[in-house]
């Protein structure tokens, strides 16, 4: 009989799926154990305030960031699509659009970026 319950837990340590499951209980436990000890929220509440406050004060440098790297695009892109309507490619109508949808997809990031953040 003793043999048997050793060869069940022989056969358990060595499975990758029942040190998985014993490895996610303990994690488990250990991080309900940390939010029951925890108490008081104010400091973490009010720290997240803080740094809320302080990325919404980069929303508009963003912004312009995005629209300046939309233009370099842009210009780079209209510059690659010449080459290639010069030197008689195939490919002319694919560059266009990917440059095209390089642009609106900034542009709109830009636009929703204050939308995000709760800024007008």
């Amino acid at each position: 009989m003793f043999e048997k319950v050793k060869r069940f837990a022989k056969k358990i340590a060595t499975s990758k799926k029942a040190q998985m499951t014993c490895l996610m209980m303990v994690c488990g436990v250990t991080a309900m154990m940390a939010q029951t000890t925890a108490g008081d929220y104010s400091a973490g509440t009010a720290a997240l305030t803080q740094v809320s406050e302080e990325i919404a004060k980069y929303v508009p440098i963003v912004v312009k960031l995005c629209y300046a790297i939309a233009g370099v695009v842009a210009v780079v892109g209209a510059i690659s699509v010449y080459i290639a309507m010069n030197n008689e490619e195939q490919d002319v109508k694919k560059k266009i659009m990917m440059v095209v949808g390089a642009c609106i997809f900034l542009i709109a990031a830009a636009q929703a970026l204050p939308l995000f953040f709760g800024l007008s």
